[in-house]
């Protein structure tokens, strides 16, 4: 992928935004268990990097998606997984179909406010029993005058107790599963919402992560986003930019765990050298770094493509599917060579190796990425994701 100066200057101007605005606070916000979201927000959005890619007439750029997939690796950055998280949800998860797909009407009423960072915006899809398997959610909007009239709940929700809206998937109708459903903007101050409770996790602390219920939640249709019953196509779609988005927030991140272990274990002594010093371990460093580099052109390639109009459902898949197993791999592999200071809860490569365990999870699961491209190789069929 060819970067030109117009992308050198967002990748320094967000990393300087990131040295002065987050940086000096994760740890603030790690221990809190949250960031203000709002307020961090409203700086990103008044310098333009929450709508890159989103349509001039409603605040954004009207830049191509290459400049999103840099954004999201500078994100990676941040001295956690948490904070990045909820700004990809902002911007390449949760907004996507609206831009794509939305009225004008509610582009401004929803968009606009999203990408000046006056909204915080989440994402509803998974629920108790649905996770990555979309077909299968509960969450049900049934028409009653000019109004959807929503029941169920959803889990995981990212910024869920900050959220002003929601895209929300539901089912509209009795139909068949990959064609019954409907993405809705819900305003999540609207009576019968209830955020039940912020979910204490593993890892990503500073990104506040709901359960939500819904009760006999009212809603106009014309809060619908483009066309009823399209809505699981829709999340498709997003699902595409999300598997991006996940792949290139993890290279800079993962490359500082590498650069970081060097630096340490050329400074440890061990039996009379340093830790660097032993075959195994630069030879272990050597194998991280080659298989970063993969991630790096595989996820670069698939932007490429998505750029000029192609469906790149399976190289996003295997994207997604490599960041995610060396997030683990890596993390883990550095870990073991900073010996028990790897152990310590405030060790860098120690935070990024609870906050990078939730991308094998996150937006499908290892196994789901795995059908996905057996159906694309032609070993399923094609149906569904």
């Amino acid at each position: 992928m060819q970067l030109t100066h117009e992308h050198e200057e967002l990748r320094r101007n967000l990393t300087r935004f990131i040295d002065h605005e987050i940086n000096p606070h994760v740890d603030e916000w790690e221990a809190a268990e949250i960031f203000p979201a709002h307020e961090l927000f409203r700086k990103m959005g008044a310098l333009g990097f929450l709508g890159l890619t989103k349509p001039p007439e409603y605040g954004g750029s009207g830049l191509d998606y290459s400049y999103s997939q840099v954004m999201a690796e500078t994100l990676g950055r941040i001295r956690c997984g948490g904070v990045p998280m909820a700004i990809g949800v902002q911007t390449d998860m949760a907004t996507p179909a609206l831009a794509r797909f939305g009225s004008d009407e509610i582009k401004k009423e929803f968009l606009a406010p999203s990408i000046s960072g006056e909204f915080v915006a989440c994402l509803g899809v998974s629920e108790p029993g649905a996770g990555s398997d979309v077909a299968s959610i509960r969450t049900a909007a049934r028409k009653a005058g000019g109004d959807y009239v929503i029941n169920g709940g959803k889990l995981w929700t990212t910024s869920g107790t900050q959220a002003d809206w929601m895209c929300l998937l539901a089912n509209t109708s009795e139909g068949a599963a990959h064609k019954n459903k409907t993405l809705i903007c819900l305003p999540m101050k609207t009576k019968g919402v209830t955020v039940a409770k912020k979910l204490k996790k593993i890892g990503m602390w500073s990104s506040d992560t709901a359960q939500i219920f819904f009760d006999d939640v009212r809603v106009p249709q014309r809060y619908r986003i483009g066309e009823e019953g399209m809505g699981f196509t829709y999340q498709m779609l997003q699902f595409q930019e999300e598997r991006l988005w996940a792949a290139s927030a993890k290279l800079h991140g993962l490359q500082s765990c590498i650069d970081e272990t060097i630096a340490y274990t050329r400074e440890r002594k061990l039996f009379g050298s340093t830790v660097l010093e032993q075959q195994w371990v630069h030879y272990k460093l050597a194998e991280c770094q080659t298989e970063l580099e993969c991630l790096r052109a595989l996820t670069h390639r698939a932007v490429e493509l998505y750029m000029g109009g192609e469906d790149v459902t399976m190289l996003a898949s295997m994207a997604k599917l490599k960041a995610g197993r060396l997030a683990r791999e890596i993390a883990d592999t550095c870990l073991q060579f900073w010996g028990g200071m790897g152990y310590t809860w405030e060790n860098p490569v120690a935070r990024a190796w609870r906050d990078g365990r939730l991308t094998s999870i996150g937006g499908g699961a290892d196994e789901v990425m795995l059908g996905i491209i057996c159906k694309h190789m032609h070993i399923l069929p094609l149906r569904g994701r």
